[in-house]
């Protein structure tokens, strides 16, 4: 039924208010008790053998939401609901701000992309931090037991270069106690500047800045009593899939120097190259971050780039997490052979429906039976030691 759905009613609606609508769907079948039970016997992770341990916490299987469709953590316990094995929030920032001007969230449809220029839009970390502060230490029932969260943190728009560190580390601050892992997001282009930041020279202090935030939150007594917590937060960073080489290499490098927990390859893109929607809509359509399917080779190749540089997780502990045209169960099998440990995906959510987490579940429990490889962590970066060996 979803595509006729989409087709007949969601395509023909503004790309921002038909997401504000599904979500909303979402959030309200999460909140009716006999509704959220009958679609989690329908949706939910029903395969142990997709069970991964990284980043020091047990997920359910390996698939998870990415960043940019629940801004302000107001849809976690329905987008678990859908499947999702993890959600990643976000991008927040520290002080609350609209984002971009509207028309900003556009559909390619015969590419099966998204372009958007939202802008970080969102509530702010101190509103975020309070609503999962609430939801961590609210009252747990089988409807509704604990899910991995990630957060994803970024630069307020207002503010200069110069005053990007105490930006992140605010919000850092905030927000480490009540995640299971936190993202510095360098590398979105719709807010002036911040891809600058994943020059090395501006990214080391940046993540030494956050790391020793979170970790001063990890002291104290509101991530200890966190339930189902570690102590010390995961700390990872997503780069763009625009970067050159030797750019992913520094990235990579640096990452290993200052024992990072994780990166996250890759954001949307800039670039505007073999698509199929007519060159004057996309012309049209201006400036923002592309994603979707045509996204798929770059950020495997910067995947792969990235495991040959850090290794497997059990050598340097670098979990790599792979995102960007992710579509199908094949696609996620294809980015853990190349080195993820977990994928995302995002844009084919608005082409597939709600059942499409369940359908990526399935496929890997299939793909994973037909392999040589008894678990999905020996089945992490195969392609690349087939490669080497």
């Amino acid at each position: 039924m979803y595509p006729l759905l989409f087709h007949s009613v969601l395509s023909r609606l503004d790309s921002e208010r038909a997401h504000r609508l599904a979500f909303a769907a979402i959030r309200s079948a999460a909140a009716a008790p006999g509704v959220r039970s009958a679609v989690r016997v329908t949706a939910a992770p029903r395969h142990p053998e997709l069970r991964v341990h990284a980043l020091g916490i047990d997920f359910p299987g390996p698939f998870g939401l990415a960043a940019g469709f629940d801004k302000n953590a107001v849809g976690i316990d329905g987008l678990t609901m859908l499947g999702f094995d993890f959600v990643e929030v976000g991008t927040v920032t520290a002080t609350a701000q609209p984002g971009n001007e509207p028309t900003r969230l556009f559909r390619l449809i015969p590419d099966r992309a998204l372009v958007n220029r939202m802008g970080f839009n969102n509530d702010g970390s101190a509103a975020v931090a309070a609503r999962l502060a609430r939801r961590r230490y609210g009252r747990r029932t089988p409807y509704r037991p604990h899910a991995v969260v990630g957060v994803n943190i970024g630069k307020t728009k207002a503010v200069p270069e110069s005053g990007a560190i105490a930006d992140y580390v605010t919000s850092a601050e905030r927000l480490a106690g009540h995640a299971d892992y936190l993202v510095v997001n360098v590398s979105s282009p719709n807010t002036p500047g911040l891809r600058d930041l994943q020059a090395v020279a501006h990214l080391r202090p940046l993540l030494e800045a956050v790391r020793a935030a979170a970790d001063r939150v990890a002291g104290g007594t509101a991530r200890a009593a966190a339930p189902g917590t570690h102590g010390r937060v995961p700390l990872l960073v997503k780069i763009a899939p625009d970067l050159a080489d030797e750019d992913v290499d520094a990235v990579a490098d640096l990452a290993l120097e200052l024992g990072l927990d994780g990166i996250i390859a890759t954001n949307t893109t800039i670039a505007r190259e073999d698509l199929v929607t007519a060159r004057s809509r996309v012309e049209s359509i201006g400036a923002g971050g592309l994603s979707g399917a045509p996204l798929r080779r770059r950020s495997l190749e910067v995947l792969r780039r990235l495991y040959a540089r850090v290794g497997a997780p059990g050598e340097n502990g670098i979990v790599l997490v792979g995102v960007g045209g992710v579509e199908t169960a094949a696609h996620a099998w294809e980015r853990i052979l190349a080195g993820a440990t977990l994928v995302q995906g995002y844009s084919a959510f608005v082409y597939e429906g709600p059942l499409w987490p369940r359908r990526i579940h399935r496929g890997l429990a299939e793909l994973l039976a037909a392999s040589p490889y008894a678990t999905l962590a020996d089945a992490v970066g195969a392609d690349a030691r087939k490669a080497t060996a």
